[in-house]
């Protein structure tokens, strides 16, 4: 492979993601075609890549946007982020969305081993306290008075500390402390997203839609699943998302089963009164939908690059040796 643009002699950064190709921050590839480019981040010019160092590539890449955390498809092209800082463009029909488990299973379960760590050490404390008082004899009435004490201060502690700092204009923040948080829920609205979040603060109420309401969920869900969960509800989350097709479709359909003429057991509609695998699943749909927001910007610029790289590639295709055509489609239908 070249080690510069072609267009504009830019020498190309390293990768040590894709062994057959190791140069390139962002890869452009299309599996049904046989097409390779590296995408030049100076001058953004396709480089085509010459037949012979393709294939082990473009499969390397198909796996690598496959398990890709972060990736957003449109009808022709999608566009992956991985962590090592390398870009996958992907050239053909889209994936099925996929909603997978393991995003997500780690963090919440480092998050349910921090709580019962602190629930062990609680458990700990007030077990040493109980033999503590029967050793030394001091009276049960006194030493339960004070166990309900320490931990009514806690639980009064917690409902006024801070939880999350919202932004709501530049400069312009909202406090929600504990006690806020048991009252925020979600409701129905009209408009693309369908749904919006009403957050009780310091002086007030406030009413997010739209990307501000995707942006404050993402900021208060973290809080409210602070106890995380097993990899089982983790599971049972992910299966409510995909019950809806996609994280959109899932927070519009809560939102108005929580409106006032649907509420059923959740009579106040209250995001804190949902069971653990729906307060998870908003998580991670809201998550979902910030990353899609976030790449899907660049999908509209990156067809019209694509279009006019394919036009050169067909080209150089149909200046090839009727030997190389044949291999190539040898290649194509492996």
């Amino acid at each position: 492979m070249f080690p510069a643009c072609l267009f504009c002699s830019t020498r190309f950064d390293p990768n040590q993601v894709v062994e057959a190709l190791p140069v390139g921050r962002r890869i452009a590839f299309d599996q049904k075609r046989g097409r390779l480019w590296v995408v030049c981040r100076h001058c953004e010019r396709w480089n085509l890549t010459p037949l012979d160092e393709r294939w082990e590539a473009i499969e390397a890449c198909e796996r690598r946007f496959r398990d890709a955390r972060k990736r957003v498809t449109s009808e022709n092209i999608g566009l992956a982020r991985l962590a090592e800082g390398l870009e996958l463009v992907r050239i053909g029909e889209p994936l099925r969305p996929e909603f997978a488990a393991w995003r997500y299973g780690d963090q919440f379960g480092r998050r349910r081993r921090r709580t019962a760590l602190a629930v062990g050490g609680l458990v700990a404390v007030g077990g040493g306290l109980a033999i503590a008082a029967s050793v030394t004899g001091l009276m049960t009435g006194a030493g339960y008075a004070l166990w309900h004490g320490t931990t009514g201060i806690w639980d009064s502690v917690q409902r006024r500390r801070i939880a999350v700092r919202i932004p709501v204009s530049p400069g312009a923040t909202i406090l929600v402390r504990g006690r806020h948080l048991q009252r925020i829920c979600l409701h129905s609205a009209k408009g693309p997203d369908e749904w919006g979040i009403h957050v009780p603060h310091d002086h007030g109420v406030e009413l997010f839609h739209g990307e501000a309401a995707r942006q404050a969920a993402a900021l208060i869900m973290p809080r409210l699943n602070a106890a995380g969960a097993s990899q089982r509800k983790v599971a049972e989350a992910v299966a409510q998302i995909e019950a809806c097709g996609d994280p959109a479709s899932f927070l519009a359909e809560l939102a108005r089963s929580m409106s006032p003429d649907a509420r059923r057991r959740n009579e106040h509609g209250l995001l804190n009164g949902l069971v653990v695998e729906t307060r998870l699943a908003i998580e991670m749909a809201v998550n979902e939908e910030n990353e899609r927001y976030a790449l899907e910007g660049e999908l509209a610029l990156l067809e019209l690059e694509w279009k006019e790289a394919e036009e050169l590639a067909a080209i150089s295709d149909q200046l090839l040796p009727d030997s190389l055509v044949q291999q190539l489609e040898a290649l194509k239908r492996r």
